[in-house]
């Protein structure tokens, strides 16, 4: 059975207005054509849609169903406009992702660059949040998508595994904690410590860590990245908490050890979260495929 997508604007819009002339003013075509165009609908369809009355047309039983079907189709035509569009570039497309300092540092730098690769449309904004502010500001639409602590409860979102993240001590190669294959955090707490500056959303999770065992952090000094923070522990600067990639990494370059910490909140089961599928928008549902494959 053959139909256009002008036959089913036109049936949404004399369902609206209850009217046929007034349908086909909003098109701009004649009423006659308007008209033929309907007859010709319903004969193709075999049904009869709009009752015919003095005071203008009303959907039967059978048109209120073809009507609802019309809107799901009218509804994937215009997604598919809008993804032409963008695709040929004629419209940019911003994405907001909010994510703990963790994975905003480190995991999402080291794969995000193939996926707007693929999409040069698209402009990302990263947000940094703690987890549960994540969650929050999500649920909210404030962001898209987010990634955050699994251990969290994420109610109202739907959550799919993204990676496995750990964070660990990072001590200076002679260091006398250098030797030690794991430890608690209030083992390090007597040292002084590197530290990311105090708004960043993991500082102030070590820091609230620290003052939950009576022994605040010893702040020596702070700086703005891993790297930079690696390298003042080389130093002597002090001893700090940084996720195992950065530790790895760090350990590579220079004279420096990590030590595991064996409390649970050290290992990050890190997952991406949405409202829904369908809230999504095309280049949405885009990203969070890509990051669930990672």
């Amino acid at each position: 059975m053959h139909f256009d997508l002008p036959d089913l604007r036109l049936l949404a819009a004399i369902a609206a207005t209850g009217s046929l002339s007034k349908a086909a003013a909003t098109f701009p075509v004649a009423v006659s054509a308007a008209s033929n165009r309907l007859r010709l609908f319903e004969q193709r369809c075999g049904l009869s849609l709009f009752t015919r009355r003095a005071d203008g047309m009303q959907l039967t039983p059978v048109g209120r169903l073809v009507l609802e079907a019309a809107r799901g189709v009218l509804g994937e035509a215009r997604k598919l406009q809008d993804t032409l569009h963008e695709l040929a570039g004629q419209r940019r497309i911003t994405l907001h992702l909010a994510a703990s300092t963790v994975t905003n540092s480190t995991l999402l730098p080291a794969v995000l660059g193939p996926f707007l690769a693929d999409y040069p449309e698209v402009d990302l904004q990263l947000v940094e949040h703690k987890s549960v502010d994540v969650l929050r500001v999500v649920l909210a639409d404030e962001c898209e998508i987010g990634v955050y602590d699994g251990n969290l409860i994420s109610d109202g979102l739907v959550s799919l595994p993204f990676r496995t993240e750990r964070l660990v001590l990072l001590v200076p190669a002679d260091h006398p904690l250098a030797g030690r294959e794991q430890l608690r955090l209030i083992d390090a707490l007597g040292f002084a410590f590197v530290c990311l500056p105090g708004e960043r959303a993991m500082q102030r999770f070590v820091e609230e860590l620290a003052m939950n065992l009576a022994m605040p952090l010893k702040v020596r000094v702070r700086a703005p990245s891993f790297e930079a923070i690696a390298q003042l522990v080389a130093q002597h600067a002090g001893i700090a908490i940084v996720p195992e990639t950065a530790a790895l990494r760090a350990e590579q370059e220079l004279a420096v050890r990590w030590v595991a910490l064996e409390e649970r909140w050290a290992t990050l089961e890190l997952r991406v979260c949405f409202r829904g599928w369908e809230r999504l928008s095309s280049h949405g549902r885009q990203l969070v495929s890509f990051l669930a494959e990672q």
